[in-house]
């Protein structure tokens, strides 16, 4: 069985600091094959009906896995899940466990009121550079295309009907379940184009008339396909300058895989690459940092720069992402630095080998590649950890 070795440290950091780990992600991320991947572990199928009713008694199952490293799979499947988990971080608390279930269960205040303190979070997102590594392909173009949830990178065909499988289980078994949506063609519509547009500025205005809603109801589905990390919202880093785009949000798909395949890409152009490479950094950002609260900078005469990292009692740190470093111009950076002089500039490009510094007139740029770019940010850099951003 292949290690995700990135994630499986990371679990078992989180255990040293709770022994509740909760671990979310979007559906067929990988959770299941990662939680029986885990060295010592006893697994427990939620779905199965003999499991739940072994969990009819939380305190009597407790007792029978006493000190041990246990995996709850679909633990939403339970009918209170989080009994057993608060039961077991108060009263068992050298019992390690590792719960799992749809994302959409972070979403329920009832959940995280119930186990505040109590656990470590861990968002599972789509296949990182690491997980390239492990699975032995580390082809970003392939990557790109099939996406980042495992069973897509593996299949030995095309897995384009998968797609709109996922897209149809998530709908029955994720939002119709927990948000009562009453309209599914109309979802499913917005989240089909919001994966063909994904990257770009985000107005709600422009979805209602196809989807046939309202734009009330577009900004509903947003905050929808946003609390079960089926979309990002990166917006705007300002100071409320008159220059400066305030209010307007980009909307990010989740998965390159997704975004390709609504846009109907089959094959990539060198054209498509650069899209693709910031949609990839972003995922890597989120899954070293485990927080959304990234940003974008544009002002109203079109400058635009990626990324911005808000950062404690420091400056924003700029974060450009170039297919090539050749592509770079220091146009934009410029324009972000007359507003915000002090803080970093950064380029990830994937064509650097060794990361450098070029200096443009006054502005200085530090060109690196994506591990070169993590190791920044965890290591000195590291942003306001907020999964919810709000």
């Amino acid at each position: 069985m292949v290690q995700r070795r990135f994630w499986v440290e990371r679990i078992e950091r989180a255990w040293k600091r709770r022994s509740i780990v909760w671990l979310s992600g979007v559906r067929r991320a990988g959770k299941t094959f990662l939680s029986q991947s885990l060295p010592d572990i006893e697994y427990f199928d939620c779905e199965l009906p003999r499991t739940r009713r072994m969990m009819d008694d939380p305190e009597g199952f407790l007792e029978g896995v006493r000190d041990r490293r246990i995996v709850l799979d679909e633990i939403h499947r339970l009918g209170n899940p989080s009994e057993i988990l608060k039961i077991a971080a108060d009263h068992y608390p050298k019992t390690k466990i590792l719960a799992t279930g749809s994302s959409t269960l972070g979403a329920s205040k009832k959940f995280r009121d119930t186990l505040s303190g109590r656990k470590e979070e861990i968002w599972l997102t789509p296949m990182i550079t690491a997980d390239l590594r492990d699975f032995g392909r580390l082809d970003l173009r392939y990557r790109f295309l099939r996406g980042g949830l495992p069973p897509f990178f593996l299949a030995k065909e095309s897995p384009d009907r998968d797609f709109q499988e996922w897209m149809d289980a998530y709908w029955s078994k994720d939002v119709e379940e927990l948000f009562r949506l009453e309209r599914r063609h109309s979802f499913q519509r917005f989240t089909e184009l919001l994966m063909a547009q994904s990257g770009g500025i985000f107005e709600a205005t422009r979805f209602a008339r196809p989807c046939e809603v309202s734009r009330a109801t577009i900004s509903n589905y947003l905050a929808v396909l946003e609390a079960t990390f089926v979309a990002h919202v990166v917006r705007p880093f300002s100071s409320h300058r008159s220059t400066e785009i305030v209010s307007a949000p980009k909307a990010y798909g989740f998965d390159t895989g997704f975004v390709c395949y609504h846009r109907g890409w089959h094959t990539l152009r060198n054209e498509d690459l650069g899209l693709l490479w910031e949609h990839f950094v972003l995922n890597e950002m989120h899954a070293h940092l485990q927080a959304r609260d990234v940003r974008y900078w544009r002002d109203k005469r079109g400058h635009e720069v990626d990324f911005v990292l808000p950062r404690r009692a420091q400056q924003p740190l700029a974060i450009e992402c170039k297919w090539s470093a050749s592509d770079f111009d220091s146009t934009n950076l410029k324009a972000f630095r007359l507003r915000y002089p002090l803080g970093k500039n950064l380029v990830v490009a994937h064509d650097v080998k060794r990361s450098y510094t070029q200096r443009f007139k006054d502005l200085f740029v530090r060109f690196m590649n994506l591990s070169a770019l993590m190791a920044e940010l965890t290591e000195k850099n590291r942003p306001v950890a907020n999964l919810t951003h709000r």
